[in-house]
Protein backbone atom coordinates (compact mmCIF):
# COMPACT_ATOMS: atom_id res chain seq x y z
CA UNK A 1 0.00 0.00 0.00
CA UNK A 2 3.01 2.35 0.96
CA UNK A 3 4.93 1.93 -2.55
CA UNK A 4 2.65 3.37 -5.18
CA UNK A 5 2.33 6.04 -3.10
CA UNK A 6 6.20 6.23 -2.89
CA UNK A 7 6.44 6.31 -5.89
CA UNK A 8 4.24 8.71 -7.02
CA UNK A 9 4.70 11.50 -4.32
CA UNK A 10 7.27 12.81 -2.16
CA UNK A 11 7.79 10.36 1.13
CA UNK A 12 7.38 13.84 3.42
CA UNK A 13 3.92 13.97 1.63
CA UNK A 14 2.98 10.92 1.80
CA UNK A 15 3.49 10.89 5.81
CA UNK A 16 2.27 14.14 6.41
CA UNK A 17 -1.17 13.41 4.39
CA UNK A 18 -1.49 9.97 6.65
CA UNK A 19 -1.33 12.20 10.04
CA UNK A 20 -3.06 15.05 8.91
CA UNK A 21 -5.96 12.77 7.78
CA UNK A 22 -5.68 10.46 11.35
CA UNK A 23 -5.88 14.24 13.00
CA UNK A 24 -9.06 15.06 11.13
CA UNK A 25 -10.97 11.42 12.32
CA UNK A 26 -9.40 11.55 15.97
CA UNK A 27 -9.95 15.56 16.38
CA UNK A 28 -12.99 14.92 19.11
CA UNK A 29 -10.62 13.60 21.21
CA UNK A 30 -7.79 15.61 21.31
CA UNK A 31 -8.85 17.62 24.17
CA UNK A 32 -9.50 14.97 26.52
CA UNK A 33 -6.03 13.78 25.70
CA UNK A 34 -4.21 16.66 26.11
CA UNK A 35 -6.36 17.04 29.66
CA UNK A 36 -5.31 13.69 30.28
CA UNK A 37 -1.60 14.59 29.40
CA UNK A 38 -1.51 17.48 31.64
CA UNK A 39 -2.07 14.95 34.34
CA UNK A 40 1.22 13.54 33.69
CA UNK A 41 4.73 14.32 34.73
CA UNK A 42 7.94 15.52 32.25
CA UNK A 43 9.11 11.85 31.55
CA UNK A 44 5.48 11.15 29.94
CA UNK A 45 5.23 14.40 27.97
CA UNK A 46 9.17 13.97 26.48
CA UNK A 47 7.58 10.39 25.68
CA UNK A 48 4.98 12.03 23.92
CA UNK A 49 7.12 14.29 21.87
CA UNK A 50 9.35 11.34 21.20
CA UNK A 51 7.23 9.07 19.92
CA UNK A 52 4.89 11.72 17.82
CA UNK A 53 8.01 13.92 16.24
CA UNK A 54 10.62 10.69 16.06
CA UNK A 55 8.95 7.35 16.20
CA UNK A 56 5.62 8.75 14.03
CA UNK A 57 6.96 11.32 11.56
CA UNK A 58 10.43 11.29 11.23
CA UNK A 59 10.72 7.31 11.60
CA UNK A 60 7.38 6.85 8.49
CA UNK A 61 9.10 9.05 6.10
CA UNK A 62 12.48 7.36 6.32
CA UNK A 63 10.61 4.20 5.69
CA UNK A 64 8.69 5.46 2.94
CA UNK A 65 11.95 7.22 1.55
CA UNK A 66 13.70 3.78 1.77
CA UNK A 67 11.17 2.08 -0.91
CA UNK A 68 12.91 4.80 -3.17
CA UNK A 69 16.04 3.66 -3.04
CA UNK A 70 15.59 -0.14 -2.45
CA UNK A 71 13.62 -3.24 -3.72
CA UNK A 72 10.18 -3.26 -1.48
CA UNK A 73 11.11 -6.35 0.73
CA UNK A 74 13.93 -4.75 1.90
CA UNK A 75 13.03 -2.10 4.11
CA UNK A 76 9.83 -4.09 5.06
CA UNK A 77 12.58 -6.90 6.48
CA UNK A 78 14.81 -4.89 7.61
CA UNK A 79 12.18 -3.42 10.05
CA UNK A 80 12.23 -6.50 11.94
CA UNK A 81 15.64 -5.54 13.49
CA UNK A 82 13.19 -3.26 15.68
CA UNK A 83 13.36 -6.10 18.13
CA UNK A 84 16.63 -5.92 18.62
CA UNK A 85 16.43 -1.69 19.28
CA UNK A 86 13.49 -2.68 21.69
CA UNK A 87 14.90 -4.78 24.02
CA UNK A 88 17.86 -2.66 24.52
CA UNK A 89 15.70 0.34 25.00
CA UNK A 90 13.18 -1.57 27.03
CA UNK A 91 16.77 -2.65 29.58
CA UNK A 92 17.81 1.14 29.88
CA UNK A 93 14.25 2.88 30.06
CA UNK A 94 11.83 0.28 31.86
CA UNK A 95 14.45 -1.80 33.25
CA UNK A 96 13.34 -4.56 31.76
CA UNK A 97 16.38 -7.07 32.12
CA UNK A 98 17.99 -9.30 28.88
CA UNK A 99 20.02 -12.17 29.57
CA UNK A 100 23.11 -13.04 28.12
CA UNK A 101 21.59 -15.74 25.93
CA UNK A 102 19.42 -13.23 23.51
CA UNK A 103 22.92 -12.90 21.93
CA UNK A 104 22.36 -16.18 20.06
CA UNK A 105 19.21 -14.66 18.59
CA UNK A 106 20.40 -11.00 17.95
CA UNK A 107 23.89 -12.05 15.89
CA UNK A 108 22.12 -14.53 13.67
CA UNK A 109 18.89 -12.05 12.71
CA UNK A 110 21.52 -8.75 12.37
CA UNK A 111 23.75 -11.28 9.67
CA UNK A 112 20.71 -12.08 8.04
CA UNK A 113 19.92 -8.55 7.95
CA UNK A 114 22.82 -8.16 6.42
CA UNK A 115 22.03 -10.38 3.53
CA UNK A 116 19.11 -9.42 2.99
CA UNK A 117 20.02 -5.55 2.33
CA UNK A 118 22.42 -6.16 -0.74
CA UNK A 119 21.83 -8.89 -3.61
CA UNK A 120 25.31 -8.95 -3.54
CA UNK A 121 26.53 -8.65 0.03
CA UNK A 122 30.36 -8.44 -0.68
CA UNK A 123 29.34 -5.94 -3.37
CA UNK A 124 27.30 -2.75 -1.57
CA UNK A 125 25.93 -0.21 -3.74
CA UNK A 126 25.25 3.29 -2.56
CA UNK A 127 21.90 2.74 -2.99
CA UNK A 128 21.16 0.12 -0.97
CA UNK A 129 23.18 1.08 1.45
CA UNK A 130 20.66 4.72 2.00
CA UNK A 131 17.89 2.35 1.45
CA UNK A 132 19.27 -0.45 4.47
CA UNK A 133 20.42 2.69 6.70
CA UNK A 134 17.15 4.22 6.21
CA UNK A 135 15.24 1.07 7.03
CA UNK A 136 17.35 0.45 10.10
CA UNK A 137 17.24 3.99 11.13
CA UNK A 138 13.22 3.76 10.95
CA UNK A 139 13.14 0.56 12.99
CA UNK A 140 15.36 2.26 16.50
CA UNK A 141 13.02 5.00 16.24
CA UNK A 142 9.94 2.60 16.22
CA UNK A 143 11.68 0.91 18.79
CA UNK A 144 12.03 3.55 20.72
CA UNK A 145 8.34 4.33 20.26
CA UNK A 146 7.50 0.60 21.38
CA UNK A 147 9.13 0.95 24.61
CA UNK A 148 7.81 4.86 25.41
CA UNK A 149 4.31 3.71 24.46
CA UNK A 150 4.54 1.25 26.82
CA UNK A 151 6.02 3.84 29.34
CA UNK A 152 2.55 6.09 28.50
CA UNK A 153 0.38 3.13 28.49
CA UNK A 154 0.81 3.10 32.40
CA UNK A 155 -0.95 6.41 32.77
CA UNK A 156 -2.85 6.75 29.37
CA UNK A 157 -5.77 5.10 27.33
CA UNK A 158 -4.73 3.64 24.13
CA UNK A 159 -6.87 6.06 22.53
CA UNK A 160 -5.53 8.71 24.31
CA UNK A 161 -1.95 7.45 23.40
CA UNK A 162 -2.57 7.04 19.37
CA UNK A 163 -4.49 10.84 19.41
CA UNK A 164 -1.65 12.41 21.40
CA UNK A 165 1.03 10.32 18.93
CA UNK A 166 -0.92 11.88 15.82
CA UNK A 167 -1.02 15.06 16.46
CA UNK A 168 2.29 15.67 17.95
CA UNK A 169 3.58 13.91 15.09
CA UNK A 170 1.99 16.20 12.74
CA UNK A 171 3.63 19.58 12.52
CA UNK A 172 6.51 17.60 12.68
CA UNK A 173 5.87 16.06 9.45
CA UNK A 174 5.00 19.49 8.24
CA UNK A 175 7.71 21.05 9.21
CA UNK A 176 9.68 17.94 7.33
CA UNK A 177 7.81 19.02 3.76
CA UNK A 178 9.07 22.19 4.51
CA UNK A 179 12.83 21.44 5.34
CA UNK A 180 12.70 19.17 1.97
CA UNK A 181 11.16 21.94 0.11
CA UNK A 182 8.58 19.31 -1.20
CA UNK A 183 4.68 19.70 -1.54
CA UNK A 184 1.56 19.25 0.16
CA UNK A 185 -0.68 19.14 -2.57
CA UNK A 186 -1.48 16.04 -4.14
CA UNK A 187 -3.66 14.91 -6.75
CA UNK A 188 -7.41 13.22 -5.99
CA UNK A 189 -5.95 9.86 -8.06
CA UNK A 190 -3.86 9.35 -5.13
CA UNK A 191 -6.71 10.36 -2.43
CA UNK A 192 -7.99 6.56 -2.21
CA UNK A 193 -4.53 5.46 -1.73
CA UNK A 194 -3.61 8.42 1.26
CA UNK A 195 -7.01 7.32 2.96
CA UNK A 196 -6.28 3.89 3.25
CA UNK A 197 -2.52 4.04 4.22
CA UNK A 198 -3.93 6.74 7.16
CA UNK A 199 -7.11 4.25 8.16
CA UNK A 200 -6.06 0.98 8.14
CA UNK A 201 -1.98 0.48 8.66
CA UNK A 202 -2.04 4.05 10.24
CA UNK A 203 -5.35 4.30 12.72
CA UNK A 204 -6.15 0.95 13.30
CA UNK A 205 -3.52 -0.99 13.04
CA UNK A 206 -1.68 1.31 15.97
CA UNK A 207 -5.00 1.59 18.06
CA UNK A 208 -5.18 -2.19 18.49
CA UNK A 209 -1.31 -2.10 19.14
CA UNK A 210 -1.48 0.62 22.14
CA UNK A 211 -4.64 -1.87 23.15
CA UNK A 212 -2.31 -4.62 23.59
CA UNK A 213 1.06 -2.36 24.70
CA UNK A 214 -1.30 -1.44 27.82
CA UNK A 215 -0.92 -5.11 29.51
CA UNK A 216 2.28 -6.25 27.38
CA UNK A 217 6.04 -5.80 28.17
CA UNK A 218 7.97 -3.65 25.74
CA UNK A 219 10.51 -6.48 24.45
CA UNK A 220 8.04 -8.50 24.87
CA UNK A 221 5.33 -6.62 22.71
CA UNK A 222 7.89 -5.92 20.00
CA UNK A 223 7.89 -9.71 19.40
CA UNK A 224 4.76 -9.88 18.63
CA UNK A 225 5.16 -8.29 15.12
CA UNK A 226 8.19 -11.38 13.82
CA UNK A 227 5.72 -12.61 11.72
CA UNK A 228 5.68 -9.55 9.37
CA UNK A 229 8.96 -10.36 7.18
CA UNK A 230 7.25 -13.83 5.86
CA UNK A 231 4.22 -11.92 4.55
CA UNK A 232 6.34 -8.80 3.15
CA UNK A 233 8.38 -10.92 0.95
CA UNK A 234 5.25 -12.58 -0.40
CA UNK A 235 3.53 -9.61 -0.69
CA UNK A 236 6.55 -8.06 -2.93
CA UNK A 237 7.84 -10.61 -4.72
CA UNK A 238 4.09 -12.05 -5.78
CA UNK A 239 2.24 -8.60 -6.39
CA UNK A 240 5.21 -5.91 -6.80
CA UNK A 241 7.56 -7.05 -9.53
CA UNK A 242 10.42 -7.69 -6.11
CA UNK A 243 13.30 -9.92 -7.14
CA UNK A 244 15.25 -11.55 -4.70
CA UNK A 245 19.36 -13.26 -5.20
CA UNK A 246 19.88 -16.36 -3.36
CA UNK A 247 21.72 -14.94 -0.63
CA UNK A 248 18.92 -12.42 0.11
CA UNK A 249 16.49 -15.49 0.66
CA UNK A 250 19.28 -16.80 2.43
CA UNK A 251 18.91 -13.61 4.75
CA UNK A 252 15.27 -13.59 5.06
CA UNK A 253 15.48 -17.08 5.94
CA UNK A 254 17.46 -16.52 8.84
CA UNK A 255 16.38 -13.40 9.93
CA UNK A 256 12.97 -15.51 10.82
CA UNK A 257 13.87 -18.23 11.88
CA UNK A 258 16.46 -16.27 14.38
CA UNK A 259 12.86 -13.72 15.63
CA UNK A 260 10.85 -17.11 15.26
CA UNK A 261 13.30 -19.11 17.66
CA UNK A 262 13.09 -15.86 20.27
CA UNK A 263 9.27 -15.91 20.05
CA UNK A 264 9.12 -19.17 20.92
CA UNK A 265 12.00 -19.11 23.25
CA UNK A 266 10.14 -16.54 25.59
CA UNK A 267 6.65 -18.75 25.22
CA UNK A 268 7.82 -22.11 26.73
CA UNK A 269 10.87 -21.66 28.43
CA UNK A 270 10.62 -21.14 32.30
CA UNK A 271 13.56 -18.59 32.03
CA UNK A 272 12.91 -15.93 29.40
CA UNK A 273 15.57 -13.92 27.42
CA UNK A 274 13.42 -10.57 28.92
CA UNK A 275 12.25 -10.08 32.36
CA UNK A 276 9.69 -7.31 33.60
CA UNK A 277 11.42 -5.54 36.68
CA UNK A 278 9.06 -7.16 39.69
CA UNK A 279 7.92 -4.22 41.21
CA UNK A 280 7.40 -1.48 37.75
CA UNK A 281 5.36 0.99 37.80
CA UNK A 282 2.48 -0.70 36.39
CA UNK A 283 3.03 -3.43 38.79
CA UNK A 284 2.48 -0.86 41.68
CA UNK A 285 -0.35 0.10 40.16
CA UNK A 286 -2.38 -3.00 39.96
CA UNK A 287 -1.17 -3.79 43.91
CA UNK A 288 -2.90 -0.32 45.04
CA UNK A 289 -6.30 -1.31 42.64
CA UNK A 290 -6.17 -4.96 44.18
CA UNK A 291 -7.53 -5.06 47.30
CA UNK A 292 -5.89 -6.40 50.67
CA UNK A 293 -7.62 -9.24 52.46
CA UNK A 294 -5.75 -8.50 55.66
CA UNK A 295 -7.61 -5.16 55.53
CA UNK A 296 -10.88 -6.35 55.29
Amino acid sequence: MRLPLAEALPAATVVFWEHLLVVLVLSPLIPGAFRALRRCGPREWLAVLAIGGGSSALATAMFTAAFKLGDPVTPLVLQKLQPVFAVLAAYFVLRERVRPGYAFFAIPALLGAWLLAFKDPLNIQLAAAKAALLAIGAAALWAAGTVLGRLLSTELAPKEVTTLRFTVGLPVAAGIVAYQGGRFAVGWDNALGLGLLALVPGLLALSLYYLGLRSTPAARATLAELAFPVTAAVIGVSFLNAHLSGTQWLGLAVVVAAVTSLGWHEKVRRQPMVLEPPHGRAHRRDEERTPDPQRQ
